[in-house]
């Protein structure tokens, strides 16, 4: 397929909501309200906004201008952009990253389902022991692979019709819809009693909490959140149009995705608070654990409205990660499909056998392959550490000195400006950023994800 033929989303809002859906994940509801409980509430919130506006946001910039200039896949894109020379494996580092992340994402995707269906059914409610609940899932020989191969041939069915027919159809169905249900939870939280200690969490920023610490977890999770470094932007990127002001879609992506992170802890905090014992702080069982915990507890008087509350909040989750596993899958099977000239249903096919085939080590490892640990980790744990601390900050980085460094600046420019259509007068600010701040911001987070 040639740069010409190549396929386009069909309208402005599908760019942003498909560009959006990609960024809005489990990193957002799931992540974020750790890091926040983790590192003083307010006062990392605001860190986090400004490592999105100052870092976050001009490397997806980047991002989307290497995609769309080039017309080409993640893998392709360095080989368009710069020509035989070592780029090419800044994209095929992407591509491979794409594999992995689906491959484990694909099972946390899956415990999503799972607690979906049991909020459903009831059985979540008339759990005992929500740890106990958890553990036996996870450890189960088979239910989380069941789970798992769901939910990643759920991701199939969307991917195999294609960029404007399944993701931009999708993304116009599911973005508002996760956004309704989030304002609708928000409200519902709000009327918790004790929910006022939550938001004073949320609102009352305690600047003495910060160091270095928060703020390098500021920035890891911006750029975790912000789906930066994967490929799925610069994938996306090449399906936009030419008429597509870059930095005003990076700018409402960021604007989203900061929102839906936000507001899932204006959800999960002020109902943490109602339950007297729980800490904000439970980190990543949090979702899995405490909540349930708190949906029953909060509302002991009208059990259905916790009924109602826990299986909206776990179809939020569902959607969230569904939008995820999709730009994931995009990434890997618009590459097969270009590179290797299969057709868009074999690619995903392909792609689909491979992670499905990941996903069940991963699966495996909290069970029956526990005991199979590298460097002291499981399959899973070791996935997410290759992925999530090596991958992924390294392709931020490079993503910075390409365009800052390498990539020649009326390219750049021209991308920025739309062909000097747009008047951006902070280009040179944008261009310092990439040069200088991102490469060092983004080695630090590296360095200290590494050691800690």
């Amino acid at each position: 397929m040639s740069a010409n033929e190549r396929v386009n989303f069909g309208s402005k809002i599908g760019i942003i909501l498909a560009s959006a859906g990609s960024a809005v994940g489990l990193g957002n509801i799931w992540r974020f309200p750790c890091e926040v409980g983790e590192n003083g509430g307010a006062a990392f919130i605001l860190v986090y906004i400004l490592c999105v506006m100052f870092l976050g946001i001009p490397v997806m910039v980047s991002e989307f201008l290497i995609g769309r200039r080039s017309r080409a896949n993640t893998g392709g894109a360095y080989e368009v952009l710069a020509p035989g020379t070592q780029w090419k494996w800044v994209g095929m580092m992407g591509v491979t990253a794409a594999f992995l992340i689906l491959g484990y994402y694909g099972v946390v995707a899956g415990w999503t389902l799972e607690y979906m269906v049991a909020s459903a059914t009831g059985s979540l409610s008339e759990s005992k022991d929500y740890t106990l609940f958890f553990n036996d899932f996870v450890g189960s020989p088979w239910k989380p692979v069941l789970y798992m191969a769901a939910f990643i041939l759920l991701t199939h069915v969307v991917i195999v019709r294609g960029v404007k027919d399944g993701i931009e159809k999708f993304s116009k169905v599911m973005m508002p819809l996760l956004l309704l249900i989030i304002c609708v939870l928000v409200v519902c939280s709000f009327s918790m009693p004790g929910s006022s200690e939550g938001l004073a969490f949320l609102l009352r920023p305690d600047f003495s909490k910060v160091d270095g610490k928060v703020v390098l977890d500021a920035m890891g999770q911006a750029f975790f959140s912000m789906s930066v470094g994967m490929g799925c932007l610069c994938t996306y990127a090449s399906y936009f149009t030419r008429d597509a002001n870059l930095v005003k879609t990076a700018g409402s992506v960021a604007l989203i995705d900061t929102f839906v992170a936000v507001l899932a802890g204006f959800i999960i905090f002020p109902a943490v608070y109602s339950v007297p014992g729980l800490s904000p702080d439970a980190g990543p069982g949090l979702v899995f654990v405490t909540l349930p915990n708190v949906f029953q507890l909060a509302f002991k008087s009208v059990p259905w409205v916790g009924y109602i509350f826990s299986l909206m909040f776990y179809v939020l989750l569902v959607l969230a990660a569904l939008t995820s596993t999709i730009s994931l899958h995009e990434v890997a099977t618009a590459y097969l499909h270009e590179r290797f000239k299969l057709s868009r249903k074999k690619a995903a096919t392909v792609v689909t056998l491979v992670c499905m085939t990941l996903g069940v080590f991963c699966a495996l490892s909290f069970g029956l392959l526990n005991g199979i640990r590298l460097g002291g980790m499981t399959i899973f744990d070791l996935f997410d550490f290759v992925t999530a601390k090596l991958m992924l900050p390294l392709g931020g980085m490079f993503i910075s000195i390409f365009t800052g460094w390498y990539l020649d600046r009326r390219i750049v420019r021209e991308e920025v400006t739309d062909w000097g259509k747009l008047r951006i007068p902070f280009f040179g600010f944008y261009i310092f950023l990439l040069k200088f701040v991102a490469p060092v911001a983004i080695a630090s987070i590296f360095v200290n994800e590494l050691f800690k």
